[in-house]
């Protein structure tokens, strides 16, 4: 397998950086965590939820991510919850991205900067 030359792998790496900021640019919420959908069971002794899991309570959302290095955990509405999901998927998805973005810039000084041997 023939190598790229120095110059055209260092456009290539160059385009794909392009590409990866205009996905990182394009990015609306971000957040971390983990999104929790639960059932409940309340405190009454006497309510169905108790005995049977189809009756239980719910759907709550409860968003856990981590703030000033605690853990934190905040119920949240369904339509939060939808968004937040979103922004846990974006954040997940701008972390791939900066990997990539990592890898691009480290061909790009190998292509700049050849190795000496």
């Amino acid at each position: 397998m023939a190598k790229r030359k120095p110059k055209e792998a260092a456009s290539q790496a160059l385009e794909r950086i392009s590409q990866i900021r205009q996905a990182l640019a394009a990015l609306d919420y971000v957040c971390s965590g983990t999104l929790l959908h639960r059932m409940m069971k309340c405190g009454k002794p006497s309510c169905r939820c108790q005995i049977d899991p189809d009756a239980r309570h719910g759907p709550y959302f409860q968003w856990g991510h981590l703030k000033s290095r605690r853990l934190v955990h905040r119920y949240l509405s369904a339509d939060q919850a939808s968004l937040v999901r979103k922004a846990i998927a974006n954040y997940r998805g701008a972390k791939k991205l900066l990997r990539a973005w990592e890898r691009e810039t480290e061909r790009l000084i190998d292509a700049q900067m050849p190795p000496k041997t």
